[in-house]
């Protein structure tokens, strides 16, 4: 892809050796655990979960979770949670890579599931992991896992296509990594102009891309225009993701018009949030696609050279006070 200038105009698991597993801090859990009675060096459940004043409560359940902690990788254990015959615990997936071998131990793992632990799960409560960065949530122990796959605290992977950058972060960060990462052009304004030229138009890489962000409203917008090929024959197309939550982007619109010759093409709908990657907003066609034969008209001449000019406009909908209904807010 050549570009010749950007005009933004604004309107203001492989296997691994028993002993290459690293081993965080062994939990024991042996068989009385899943009698009436407690072991000595933990914290006494029942009786703290009674204690008038909570703070035994508190640690009691802080002991618990910790004891949910895998030795191993130190992330949650779900069931099915494994344990050896000296009582060592570790989740499936380190038990795939141990080799059936207790990396505590040393001993053979066998398939002896810790049916106490996996019931003592059960009755626990757990802040959210993003709790740090504003999620208030509190869920049952099993139910935290899946919530904290779709949290709208969660950190959002990199917007950048063309690559699998596998950075994440908050929106403020992922800027600044798209900029001095990426060294993708970052503008301010509503409104922008982008000219696209390409010498032979018939010859497309898949995924030949452009990225640009605008700050916009006070948000940040990905604008995408890329080519691939469709079929046959190529595609050019257009479209904006917004940085952040999808519920908040559909506080947004924006419109695409590209034209020549007396004709123009436009789309207008609303921006797709960063959470839906760039190869699903593509693929979905959610946005300006231009068929070969329609770009090569609106380029003019003898139809031996590319060139589009793709204009846009970004605006925020606010809500009528009379009437209730959407009315644009246009960027000044």
């Amino acid at each position: 892809m050549e570009l010749d200038s950007i005009e933004c105009v604004s309107s203001s698991d492989g296997m691994i050796d028993d002993d290459e597993i690293p081993l965080h801090h062994p939990h024991i859990i042996h068989s009385q655990y899943s009698s009436s009675k407690t072991p000595n060096n933990n914290n006494n459940i029942n009786n703290s979960s009674s204690n008038n004043d909570g703070t035994a409560a508190i640690h009691s359940t802080t002991s618990v979770h910790e004891l949910l902690e895998c030795p191993v990788c130190t992330n949650s254990m779900y069931p099915p949670i494994h344990q050896c015959h000296n009582g060592h615990t570790i989740c499936s997936t380190c038990k795939a890579r141990a080799h059936n071998r207790c990396p505590t131990c040393r001993q053979e793992l066998g398939d002896i599931r810790c049916l106490a632990l996996e019931k003592v799960a059960e009755s626990l409560e757990l802040p959210c992991k993003y709790g740090s960065v504003g999620c208030p949530e509190i869920f049952p122990y099993y139910s935290k896992l899946k919530h904290e796959s779709v949290c709208n605290f969660r950190p959002y992977s990199c917007p950048y296509a063309g690559s699998e950058c596998s950075v994440v972060g908050d929106i403020p960060y992922l800027v600044s990594h798209l900029r001095d990462d990426h060294k993708v052009d970052m503008h301010s304004g509503c409104t922008f102009n982008h000219r696209y030229v390409k010498s032979n138009p018939r010859e497309v890489e898949n995924a030949t891309w452009m990225l640009t962000v605008f700050n916009c409203f006070g948000q940040c917008f990905c604008l995408h225009f890329e080519a691939f090929q469709l079929g046959t024959a190529p595609v050019y197309m257009a479209f904006l993701r917004f940085m952040g939550d999808e519920m908040e982007a559909r506080n947004y619109s924006y419109s695409l018009e590209v034209g020549g010759n007396g004709r123009k093409l436009t789309w207008e709908g609303t921006p797709r949030s960063i959470r839906d990657s760039h190869r699903k907003v593509r693929d979905s066609h959610d946005g300006l696609v231009i068929q070969r034969n329609m770009a090569l008209f609106f380029s003019g001449g003898e139809r031996k050279e590319l060139k589009l000019r793709v204009t846009g406009r970004i605006w925020k909908e606010q809500q009528n006070p009379d009437g209730g209904a959407c009315m644009p807010n246009l960027c000044t």
